[in-house]
C-alpha cells in the first residue's frame, strides 16, 4: 500500500489521472472493508441534518453575535455548515462550480504545476488525497481537490 501511495504522490496526475489512464482496478488503498462500509450505513441511517445557519439580519448586532455562536457550534460539533441568505447570486456560486469542473478536466502537465500534498506549501493547491499518509490502517479517500486559501 505504501508503494501505491507514493505512486500516486510522485505521478502527480491524482484520482482522475489515474482512470484517464485506463486504469482497470481500483487501488487496495481506496477499497474499503465491508465492516467500515457497515458502520457507514449504520450512521446514514440515523436522521442527519446539516448544520444550517441564516445569515439574515447580521447587520444587526444582536443577531449577528447569534449567527457567530451558530457557526461556532457548527464548527466545533459537526466541521461544516450550510450558510444561506448570504447574498452571493446563484450565478456566482454556479460560476464558482464551473470553474472547478474545469481545472480538474485540463491537462495533467498543467495540474502538476499546483500539485502538493502540503497544506502550506502555496495559496492554489492540487491534491489527491489530503490524507493519503496520514490514514494508515484507513482507507484514503477516492478524490482530487483543488483548495485556493488565502493566509495573511
Amino acid at each position: 500500500m505504501e508503494y501505491e501511495k507514493m505512486a500516486i504522490t510522485d505521478t502527480k496526475v491524482g484520482i482522475k489521472g489515474l482512470v484517464d489512464s485506463g486504469i482497470v482496478e481500483i487501488p487496495k488503498i481506496f477499497i474499503r472493508p465491508p465492516h467500515e462500509l457497515a458502520e457507514e450505513l449504520n450512521m446514514c441511517k440515523s436522521t442527519l441534518q446539516i448544520p444550517v445557519v441564516d445569515l439574515s439580519g447580521i447587520e444587526v448586532e444582536d443577531r449577528r453575535k447569534k449567527i457567530v455562536d451558530e457557526i461556532r457550534e457548527a464548527s466545533e460539533t459537526w466541521g461544516f455548515f450550510q450558510l444561506i441568505n448570504h447574498g452571493v447570486p446563484s450565478s456566482v456560486l454556479d460560476g464558482i462550480i464551473d470553474g472547478i469542473r474545469k481545472f480538474h478536466e485540463q491537462d495533467v502537465e498543467m495540474k502538476k504545476e499546483y500539485y502538493s500534498p502540503d497544506p502550506r506549501a502555496r495559496q492554489v493547491r492540487y491534491d489527491s488525497n489530503l490524507h493519503l499518509f496520514k490514514t494508515e490502517g484507513r482507507t484514503s479517500s477516492w478524490k482530487d481537490t483543488l483548495t485556493i486559501s488565502r493566509h495573511g
